[in-house]
């Protein structure tokens, strides 16, 4: 669960990384919150904030109440209460920046948080380990009997309550199921009380984790916790092509970072014409093909009969000018007149006719590394030589 300065001492208390928030590797918990605040004195007369940040496993979080004003650090591990018993978790957040993630969440009645119990002890957290164990011993276990109950169903995760006397299965479906003959038969089963909780896709790719196109960690396990909707229009607004294999996530759905870049595009594009524009010129209409909005050029293509389609490039002001025009009744002769050509770079480049060469490969090579010599030419040369002295001299 966390790294070497996050274990447990001899006594078996946990020491907890005291980093301040400041760990560096990001391995101790997925959804880690840098804590900014750590480090700032609380001014004179005022107590520190009650609340506290708990994660569980995965991405699950909660908030509660350390009115035992206990002396708690980013890392530790304690019990909290539950609806039943308790429960085991990894201090994640705390100071005032937890004032900042309740707004966040939009949770006003502070009294009605359950507390917090105490530090977790060595046989709380052995207990607590065999759960994690537990989890994964069960799990082909409860996907085999949803399968034997022919139910449209994923059982994505299971997660044991601390003292091992609930476990919460997350499952995905399209549709309602019924799972009641499976709940009885997960506790005649696994002889503890079920819970089961439905999920979403992304939800469920935010337990599970995984690396994403990017060849990076997903952003749903790590640090983002508000799933908005995304559709195509934020792809249409990237000049992105409608392509669903490259736009889904892991999760089979539209990727998250669609809507990262989403509003600067969105503000770039209030300084561009709309996309259905025409250029009225002598040569005929110019309709719109292509747009590129960091570069702020547009293309064009012009209708003719007597010639192929042009295809042309405009800077926007030059389209608001040709627009302009067209307004007051003007029409410009082509659109090539107001094409701001950008200076050519002149390079010298190195000769590659021989790299194009099919048969370049061709080649054999000893070991050493060396070409071996082409000897036609000099076989050539002694056949020609014998021949000469074969012949009697006159």
């Amino acid at each position: 669960m966390g790294c070497s300065s996050c274990s447990n001492n001899t006594s078996g208390v946990p020491n907890g990384c005291k980093s301040n928030g400041s760990c560096g590797t990001g391995g101790c918990d997925k959804m880690t919150v840098f804590d900014w605040l750590e480090n700032m004195q609380i001014p004179s007369g005022e107590k520190p904030f009650s609340v506290i940040e708990v994660r569980f496993k995965n991405d699950r979080k909660e908030y509660f109440n350390n009115n035992t004003k206990l002396s708690l650090y980013t890392g530790d591990i304690i019990t909290v209460e539950a609806a039943s018993g308790y429960d085991l978790g990894v201090v994640s957040l705390t100071g005032e920046l937890v004032k900042l993630q309740l707004s966040k969440k939009k949770i006003t009645d502070l009294r009605s948080l359950p507390g917090v119990i105490q530090k977790a002890e060595s046989k709380e957290i052995d207990k607590w380990h065999e759960g994690r164990d537990e989890e994964k011993r069960i799990m082909p276990r409860a996907r085999t009997l949803a399968i034997e109950e022919k139910l449209k169903m994923k059982i994505s995760d299971i997660e044991f309550q601390g003292d091992m006397s609930k476990a919460t299965f997350y499952y995905t479906a399209e549709q309602r199921v019924d799972f009641r003959e499976l709940i009885k038969r997960f506790s005649a089963e696994f002889k503890v009380r079920i819970e089961m909780k439905q999920i979403g896709m992304r939800q469920e790719a935010g337990k599970l984790g995984g690396i994403g196109s990017c060849g990076r960690e997903l952003c749903c396990s790590t640090w983002l916790t508000d799933f908005r909707s995304v559709n195509t229009a934020a792809a249409r607004y990237q000049q992105l092509s409608l392509n669903p294999q490259k736009l889904a996530g892991q999760c089979g759905k539209l990727k998250c970072c669609l809507n990262f870049e989403l509003d600067a595009y969105m503000e770039l594009m209030k300084t561009f014409p709309k996309a259905n524009t025409q250029l009225q010129t002598e040569g005929g209409k110019a309709r719109h093909m292509k747009t590129d909005v960091f570069r702020k050029m547009m293309w064009f293509s012009v209708e003719s009969k007597d010639r192929n389609n042009d295809f042309i490039g405009l800077s926007v002001e030059r389209v608001h000018e040709i627009i302009e025009m067209n307004k007051a009744g003007k029409k410009p002769v082509s659109l090539k007149e107001f094409v701001e050509f950008e200076p050519v770079i002149e390079e010298n480049y190195a000769a590659v006719n021989d790299q194009d060469s099919l048969t370049r490969f061709d080649n054999t090579f000893k070991k050493g590394g060396k070409k071996k010599r082409n000897n036609n030419n000099r076989n050539k040369n002694r056949n020609k030589k014998t021949n000469d002295n074969s012949q009697p001299k006159k």
